[in-house]
């Protein structure tokens, strides 16, 4: 028999089966287009994947991330930590904290005021809606009740936790139920993308079912090496199965090519197939297809400082999953009771100013009662702790991902210059303090032994911002490499309906698309987008365009 010399042929690439991958996958074929979703990473059949407590594990698994690192800069003091991003199917949904946030509504009104039609907060709530199964009190009418992702409600408590939630109410913090609903202000338990003691991801709610219909191909271990263009028209890509040195495969996409392969690794795929600003194409030896200025300009992430103290008189998890206590976790777990498997790495939320003065939060604390060694996520202390993360929930710095050859097998350089704008700064100061405020607080006296990380003598701002920048870490957001925008802005990257600027048949549907970071985790935002999206490709896709489109392929 000969070898097959033509090339696969799709309406629709989707490049990454991502948190936003599985929906346009699911979506699209849902109508009777053909799909082929390219994975670079494996199937998500390690069971640490499923099991929420295994977050600890699989953030820093090199089979399930793509080990990227930043680059050393002074608001880190020049170190360099690493930059999980999921590399599997389910992608980031199947690693991250399973906290669900959407943000504050004028997060999205600030999108459309920017010059981006239909993406303010009432034009994309029905998206939020529609991706979520709420489960648990608080059902309204800004809550979805029939989606694919299941939402609950924190089902283990710990009394510290509550001792957390009564300082922040005594700070005059008002205890808020429903931070998704109409308003993010106040202090409380984060919902999660948990159920009956599974994590919930974006393979498993949406890929399950679409990858079950004949018009889809999945196509795991597969690496996309570049966009294929006839001209400036995208159509088709080509990827290598199993690894740098496995066989170089071709497909066509008869309607479009959609990336969404994330903020890091969408605009090194367009940079290294011709799309980006030119003079980096020409340093790293590619030909220039289109110059578009903005690939890889606007990384945002978020910056985190964990504050801990020593907790006394009670167990806190540091001590409830050592030994015999681990084993009783395990068997309440089997048998579906609240269980310290089925929870995620931050329990209590707090949405609050770094200022009085302000009019919206721009804080956001993920506490839990627990505490880790140095820091490190994953690395538990022997004794029992408290531990409140906060960071500026907008920030201002901005960064970059560059390519640096043309190999799709090497890591982009990334830089987020964290604290590099002085509203950062100045707004994690604020929260470093706010954090002192809580841990003194008098609910929680009955239990704080001391504060080990700051030391209660570190009281500075100076002091205070160099613990800082020596401690703090990335909370694994980045976003906006990509960014939604007018054509007349040089930095823009897709138009409204997140078509590449100047390119035919190509879109970019991820967090890279984010013109700014919304108040919140990302994972959210990222469905919300993706069911938007979704809706805006099969809108387009009109037959009077299928046709145009057939002369062009």
């Amino acid at each position: 028999m000969s070898s097959k010399t033509v090339p696969d042929e799709f309406d629709y690439i989707v490049v990454g089966a991502g948190t936003a991958g599985c929906v346009l996958t699911n979506r699209l074929s849902a109508g009777g287009a053909t799909v082929c979703l390219l994975e670079a990473g494996p199937r998500d059949r390690n069971p640490l994947i499923h099991i929420p407590a295994g977050y600890i594990k699989n953030i820093y698994n090199d089979a399930l991330t793509w080990g990227f690192e930043s680059q050393p800069s002074a608001g880190t003091n020049f170190r360099r930590f690493p930059l999980p991003q999921g590399r599997v199917l389910g992608g980031s949904s199947s690693i991250n904290g399973l906290n669900y946030v959407r943000g504050q509504a004028v997060d999205y009104d600030h999108w459309a005021q920017r010059g981006n039609p239909g993406w303010t907060y009432d034009e994309v709530l029905p998206y939020f809606k529609r991706t979520e199964r709420r489960i648990g009190k608080g059902v309204s009418k800004y809550r979805g009740e029939s989606g694919e992702i299941p939402i609950t409600d924190l089902d283990w408590h710990h009394p510290v936790s509550e001792a957390l939630v009564e300082s922040a109410e005594s700070l005059g913090i008002p205890r808020n139920p429903d931070y998704n609903a109409d308003k993010q202000d106040g202090v409380g338990y984060f919902q999660r993308t948990i159920y009956k003691g599974y994590r919930h991801s974006s393979a498993r709610g949406f890929l399950r079912t679409a990858e079950k219909r004949p018009n889809v191909s999945v196509r795991s271990d597969s690496q996309a090496t570049q966009i294929i263009f006839e001209g400036k028209r995208a159509v088709g890509v080509r990827y290598v199965r199993g690894g740098a040195h496995g066989r170089p495969e071709v497909i066509r996409a008869r309607r479009e090519v959609i990336i969404s392969a994330g903020a890091l690794n969408t605009p090194k795929l367009l940079q290294i197939s011709g799309v980006g600003p030119a003079p980096l194409l020409s340093d790293i030896g590619v030909p220039l297809v289109h110059h578009l200025a903005g690939v890889g300009e606007n990384l945002r992430d978020h910056y985190a400082v964990r504050m801990v103290s020593k907790i006394k008189g009670i167990r806190t998890i540091n001590n409830m999953v050592q030994g015999p206590a681990l084993a009783v976790e395990v068997m309440r777990w089997l048998v579906r009771k609240p269980s310290l498997l089925a929870v995620s790495p931050s329990l209590v939320h707090i949405f609050w100013k770094s200022d009085p003065s302000l009019s919206r939060p721009d804080l956001e604390f993920a506490c839990s009662p627990a505490s880790f060694r140095e820091g490190v996520v994953g690395l538990l202390d022997k004794h029992p702790g408290l531990t409140l993360g906060v960071w500026q929930e907008r920030p201002e710095s901005l960064g970059y991902v560059r390519a640096t050859n043309s190999s799709a097998f090497e890591k982009p350089e990334i830089q987020p210059n964290y604290l590099d704008h002085e509203t950062d700064r100045r707004c994690l100061l604020g929260g470093m303090r706010l954090a002192r405020q809580l841990f003194r607080a008098k609910p929680l006296q009955r239990y704080l032994d001391e504060e080990t990380s700051p030391s209660p003598d570190i009281e500075s701002d100076d002091e205070l911002l160099a613990f800082a920048r020596q401690m703090g870490t990335t909370v694994y957001h980045m976003i906006g490499t990509c960014r939604m925008g007018p054509a007349s802005e040089p930095d823009a990257v897709v138009d409204a309906r997140l078509r590449v600027h100047g390119m035919q048949a190509l879109r970019v549907v991820d967090a890279s698309i984010m013109p700014s970071m919304p108040s919140a985790n990302t994972n959210a935002t990222t469905y919300m987008i993706a069911e938007k999206a979704s809706d805006m490709i099969l809108a387009d896709a009109t037959p009077a365009r299928l046709s145009d489109l057939a002369l062009h392929v």
